[in-house]
């Protein structure tokens, strides 16, 4: 890249700091024609979310194209990824699997994830666990939080691998510890049960409490378990009642029956203070979101 090229990446990089799409559009455009690899793959992206320009998902196709066909592993799974949306092509998954592995082979952690999903789904190609697993791994070693929970729960039901307790709890934890709500639940079930881990119910509740905070159906329903048959915390039928009644609203298929079943042991006085918990937890639900 020449001094002018390297000047341009500067403005266009600064441009797009400060959220002036269109100065950076003006800078990438001559030099993505010119074939910068790097000014391609970013033009493609203003493109792709419609920024300081009309979202054009066919422009951003020609532009990741031109980048891929350099060899730009983000790039190419974009391709991919446009390729299985079908956004701005024909949708086609077996392109998008292509596209994917291109891009996994090059180390490129999202799409090692992105072609695991598809051969654990058996999508663009057939389905294949163990292939699953090995892609879920090598993204998951390198931190990716998705891949860490579903390499978890590779291990947890022996899928791709030999079941094991202890190895879904290690990667349960590494995404627990990023903050995704699935494996935060999940983790809390582990030590719930003491698969794999300790058995700790009050540990349980507090990865129950994080995933419900983020309004994860499952843990809300935990929680509100763990709260009425007092396992790792007090017994208080006022919460139990208050998280079932959030885990209600945001679909959990067992918390409607919970409900009810507390409802008998519940004073009217109860269940009017549990309404007005679980209003103030939901305010703080929405605000964490």
């Amino acid at each position: 890249m020449g001094k002018d090229s390297e000047q341009a990446g500067i403005r266009a990089d600064e441009a797009y700091e400060r959220g002036d799409y269109e100065a950076a559009l003006a800078e990438l455009r001559p030099l993505a024609e010119a074939g910068e690899e790097w000014a391609q793959y970013n033009l493609a992206t203003l493109y792709d979310h419609g920024r300081g320009v009309k979202q054009n998902h066919e422009e951003a196709m020609r532009w990741y194209r031109a980048a891929a066909d350099k060899g730009d592993a983000m790039a190419q799974n974009n391709v991919g990824a446009l390729y299985e949306a079908g956004d701005g092509v024909e949708r086609d998954l077996e392109e998008a699997a292509r596209w994917y592995r291109r891009a996994a082979e090059q180390g490129y952690d999202t799409a090692q994830f992105n072609l695991a999903l598809m051969y654990d789904n058996g999508t663009g190609v057939a389905g294949d666990p163990v292939e699953a697993a090995g892609w879920y791994r090598l993204a998951a070693e390198q931190g990716h939080l998705g891949a860490q929970y579903n390499f978890g729960q590779m291990y947890d039901e022996g899928q791709g691998v030999a079941q094991d307790h202890v190895e879904a709890v290690k990667w349960y934890r590494l995404a627990a510890d990023q903050g995704d709500p699935d494996a935060q639940c999940s983790l809390g079930v582990k030590l719930h049960e003491g698969l794999g881990v300790a058995q700790d119910d009050g540990e349980a509740m507090r990865w129950y409490r994080l995933a419900a905070e983020q309004g994860h159906g499952g843990a809300l329903y935990n929680l509100g378990i763990m709260y009425e048959r007092g396992q790792g915390v007090e017994r208080d039928l006022v919460q139990a009642r208050a998280w079932n009644l959030l885990a209600v609203e945001v679909g959990n298929e067992n918390a409607a029956g919970q409900l009810e079943g507390l409802a008998g042991e519940m004073s009217f006085e109860q269940i009017a203070e549990a309404e007005r918990l679980a209003e103030k937890l939901r305010v703080k639900i929405v605000a964490a979101d």
